[in-house]
């Protein structure tokens, strides 16, 4: 009777045609991801910066401030995400950001290169656990017709963070013997105001249903169809929708199944290719301009300068994410991807290399929400968090790789060498991409059948 009901319920979810829930909802889920971004790139500007005063080698910065924090991501993504599949969204995405405010303050007041380490792994393990939630919980409560473009809208007040942190960085680092201090400790203030919002948000119906609390589900549902009423909108009567009935305790178990685990590899790969070079570039680019020939405050000012791509990206997919399947838009962001990667790589003049880095940001603002929402609705609601930690998880040993090694190519081959071969396996992770699924404008539970 529990899954028949459960069914019912989550069909009278799905004919809700918008988002049935306060549009500020948005925003504060926004937050998350504004923070995310605004740390992922924080560190390549403040980097720099820290080596000059802890006096270290090209290498160790490297390590310790990028690959010590893609660990932590990784580990916090899969802990908190088999939790959350356990436990609920809600609980854990308040968790979450907690980790990464803390982590924040923490790199702020780091001394010597050991605590930057010890901070840089916290502020990893909660930047990942976060974007795996904010990604899952917006699948689970978006309309399937609208899913790909509320997580963009969702993801356009996020990338915001790292469009303006290449200025907020060109404003202290350069200027102020403290400035890549006063960098972090602003990423802990926003964490500091996301935790105090995401109160407000309810538990994902889906997660309720999978786990038997129907009633609490049915409360949240028939609020969604009362906002849906009052915004004009008639409903239809629901299609019957069979659920799959849980098996065992552990979520990551269905991933390794004969029906899941091609999309496990599908899906690892390409991640794993895509962040070769969106760290590599991230993480080294300000880095390596500099010591082409240029200052750090010119680096960044390229860099920022081309960073507008970002929020423009993710517009033009506003449009885009539920017109076309997701897994050609993936694609074609990665072609805008190379292109840039070969014009900051030609390295022919200032101009083209801020032209290089606009391309570059927009393929980012295109490619990362339709792919987060890709990977997260080409699992099941059972072990979705689980699914989207892995994949995205594994991929970021690829964002270690490339993080170390771009710097070690251009060294061994050239500039131009080195940012195009980033340029290269961003496009092995679209083609990738075109081996998966078709998501567009189903139901979540049609998608993992």
């Amino acid at each position: 009777m529990s899954s028949r009901r459960g069914g019912e319920l989550l069909a009278r979810m799905d004919r809700i045609p918008i988002w049935a829930f306060p549009s500020a909802f948005l925003a504060i889920i926004g937050l998350g991801y504004f923070f995310t971004f605004y740390d992922i790139t924080n560190i390549g500007f403040a980097m720099p910066a820290i080596a000059t005063q802890f006096g270290l080698t090209g290498s160790e910065s490297l390590f310790i401030a990028l690959a010590i924090g893609l660990i932590g991501y990784i580990i916090g993504s899969y802990l908190m995400g088999s939790l959350a599949d356990r436990y609920g969204r809600f609980n854990m995405m308040l968790i979450t950001m907690a980790i990464t405010a803390i982590g924040s303050f923490g790199d702020a007041a780091a001394t010597g290169i050991i605590m930057l380490a010890f901070w840089r792994f916290v502020t990893g393990m909660g930047v990942g656990a976060d974007l795996n939630l904010v990604s899952t919980y917006i699948s689970e409560l978006a309309p399937s017709g609208k899913r790909g473009r509320i997580s963009v809208l969702t993801f356009l007040i996020g990338i915001v963070g790292q469009a303006v942190t290449p200025f907020v960085a060109l404003a202290l680092v350069p200027n102020f013997i403290i400035g890549w201090r006063v960098l972090f400790a602003i990423g802990g203030v926003i964490a500091l105001i996301a935790i105090s919002l995401r109160f407000k948000l309810p538990e994902s119906p889906r997660w309720l249903v999978l786990h038997g609390k129907v009633d609490e589900a049915e409360k949240i549902v028939k609020g969604m169809e009362s906002f849906a009423v009052r915004k004009g909108y008639s409903l239809e009567k629901p299609k019957g929708l069979a659920l799959n009935p849980e098996r065992g305790k552990f979520p990551t178990s269905y991933l390794f199944s004969k029906e899941y685990a091609p999309r496990l590899l599908a899906l690892a790969s390409m991640w794993f290719f895509w962040y070769i070079g969106n760290y590599g570039f991230l993480g080294d680019a300000a880095t390596l301009i500099t010591a082409h020939n240029t200052t750090i405050a010119n680096s960044i000012l390229f860099l920022a300068v081309g960073a507008v791509g970002y929020p423009i990206g993710a517009l033009v997919m506003v449009k885009f994410a539920d017109r076309f399947e997701r897994k050609l838009l993936i694609f074609s962001a990665t072609v805008v991807w190379f292109l840039g990667m070969a014009l900051i790589g030609a390295f022919i003049s200032n101009l083209m290399i801020m032209i290089g880095a606009f391309l570059a940001s927009l393929a980012l603002g295109l490619y990362l929400q339709v792919a987060y929402t890709f990977t997260s609705e080409s699992y099941p609601t059972r072990a979705r968090a689980s699914g989207f930690a892995l994949s995205d998880g594994i991929g970021h040993i690829g964002g270690a790789l490339g993080a170390l090694a771009l710097p070690l190519v251009v060294a061994a081959f050239g500039f131009s060498v080195g940012f195009v071969a980033i340029g290269i396996t961003g496009l092995i992770s679209g083609l990738i991409a075109l081996t998966g699924p078709s998501v567009s404008r189903l139901a979540l539970e049609r998608i993992s059948r």
